[in-house]
């Protein structure tokens, strides 16, 4: 085809295309029966209208760890005509993933937070064009061509939020789980065969308005937030494909995800006045700072690295923190370090003094903690050699939880403060997994036992050898029983009679002791 004939073909697809969508803006969107967030509008849906023929799209693969696949999935969102640029959001991987996703093709950025959704949104925030697809990291068996037929009805203006279609059924969360509740709380969507799938196409527009959860719950969130929105959603069949499977304790947990998204859809939207729901989905949350639960998650790694948060970690302490940001600071004060209490009664009164202070106000303070400078990248290396990475904390879970995922570390452990309907009572459970046990001698909440428990699990390849870093006299037991201690800025002199203890001043010193990497799995 001759210059000239190809110009004319693309101005008179240009011209169909344009007519497509304004009669289909015509025909109106879904309407949701709840007030709707963010509504889209015409207006939006027409910013794309003027996209060329071809290569208009930003294809966004959130990853973390998936180097045994990341390049194909590079090489084939490349090889469709309708990808302008591939997008790896990477969570810190400590595999091969960013040098192979980069030179295969794609533009790479590291995630803000670790979370799928903290990843998808950064995508959202860094992606050049004005049509998003976002594909899994560990997919296989695509056929050709995916990606433009997903991205077709946005082009044609049918659509402004696209789901994939695959495979005969969802898995047993899907069943199970999902299409049950969106028949009971959200029938609009209750057709859509895959609701939980991350293989989605949409308007960047629409996509900058909504919400994007932290864990297993962001893609049925985002499509009901689309759905609410006002957004006209579709479903396109893609055939067959592989995708890794879940182990069976982590399809326990997305399951669990999954419902407190759709309650929470559901409550939002007025369709549910169950306030128990909450409660179920706050000792669900719950769950994750069991010991027990960690233990099943070591997948044989053999070394551990157990980090002291508030003081640490962080430059400052998050209860102190709290009290200044809810106007408490004075009556902290009085209670901190009170020599008159253990400290179990210590922190059982400083949970009181923080009763009523709503959820959202504890996870923005644990947004805004400030990082000691090299944290991150020492947790990174330190994964890299093949410890299983830990934040423990004598503070609250649903803040030192928020801090481990921003440090891209394994688990959290911390005391759980009580929610009823997001608002703290003020009432507080020790972490079974720092008091005594079978008349174990010692301080009544010690951080040691942490490092004892993980001794003894029998789970093979058993734990052989444990680092610590701390600050202050609460960590001396984690610290003598580690076979490496650090201490950052120590803030007690007791910390020097710790046996072989090293004090450093920064996390970059920290560095110099990472051991070799065994790029091990995380």
């Amino acid at each position: 085809m001759n210059t000239p004939t190809r110009w004319i073909v693309r101005r008179l697809r240009a011209w169909w295309l344009k007519v497509s969508a304004s009669l289909g803006l015509r025909r109106g969107s879904a309407t949701s029966a709840a007030e709707p967030v963010n509504r889209i509008g015409a207006a939006d849906r027409a910013a794309t209208l003027s996209l060329p023929m071809s290569r208009y799209a930003t294809v966004v693969i959130p990853a973390l760890n998936e180097a045994r696949r990341i390049a194909d999935v590079v090489a084939y969102a490349l090889a469709d005509e309708a990808t302008s640029e591939v997008l790896v959001v990477d969570d810190s991987s400590i595999d091969d993933t960013v040098r192979l996703a980069r030179e295969a093709g794609a533009r790479v950025i590291t995630s803000t937070m670790l979370g799928k959704g903290a990843s998808m949104c950064d995508g959202v925030a860094a992606a050049g064009e004005e049509l998003l697809v976002f594909l899994d990291g560990d997919l296989s068996g695509l056929r050709p061509g995916i990606i433009s037929d997903l991205c077709r009805p946005l082009l044609r203006g049918d659509a402004d939020f696209v789901k994939a279609r695959f495979g005969r059924g969802g898995g047993r969360v899907t069943e199970l789980t999902a299409k049950p509740m969106l028949k009971v709380f959200f029938p609009e969507v209750a057709h859509f065969a895959q609701p939980l799938g991350g293989i989605i196409a949409a308007r960047r527009c629409l996509l900058r308005s909504l919400s994007f959860e932290s864990g297993y719950g962001v893609d049925i969130g985002l499509l009901l937030d689309a759905q609410r929105a006002g957004a006209r959603l579709a479903e396109v069949d893609i055939g067959s494909l592989e995708h890794d499977s879940q182990p069976l304790l982590d399809l326990t947990l997305m399951a669990n995800e999954v419902s407190r998204v759709i309650y929470a859809r559901a409550r939002a939207a007025g369709r549910l006045h169950v306030e128990q729901v909450i409660a179920m989905y706050e000792t669900q949350r719950q769950a994750q700072a069991e010991l027990d639960y960690i233990l099943t998650r070591r997948r044989g790694r053999q070394r551990v690295l157990l980090l002291d948060m508030d003081g640490t970690v962080t430059g400052s302490r998050f209860a102190v923190e709290l009290a200044r940001a809810t106007g408490r600071e004075t009556e902290l004060m009085a209670l901190l370090d009170g020599p008159s209490d253990d400290a179990g009664t210590r922190s059982e009164r400083i949970a009181a003094l923080f009763k009523f202070v709503h959820q959202r106000d504890f996870e923005r303070v644990a947004h805004g903690l400030v990082l000691r400078p090299g944290a991150i990248e020492f947790v990174n290396r330190m994964r890299r050699a093949g410890f299983m990475v830990g934040l423990l904390s004598d503070s609250y879970f649903v803040a030192a939880d928020i801090v481990r995922r921003r440090l891209f570390a394994d688990f959290a452990l911390a005391h759980m403060l009580q929610f009823e309907a997001e608002v703290c009572s003020g009432q507080l459970r020790l972490n079974a997994a720092f008091l005594p046990r079978n008349g174990d001698a010692g301080p009544a909440i010690c951080k040691s036992r942490v490092l004892r428990r993980l001794r003894e699990d029998r789970s093979e390849p058993r734990v052989v050898e444990c680092w610590a870093v701390g600050d202050n006299v609460n960590d001396l037991g984690m610290l003598r029983g580690a076979e490496r201690a650090f201490a950052i800025e120590p803030k007690s002199p007791l910390l020097a009679e710790v046996p072989g203890l090293t004090v450093v001043s920064s996390f970059d010193e920290l560095l110099v002791h990472v051991p070799q990497s065994q790029q091990a799995a995380a």
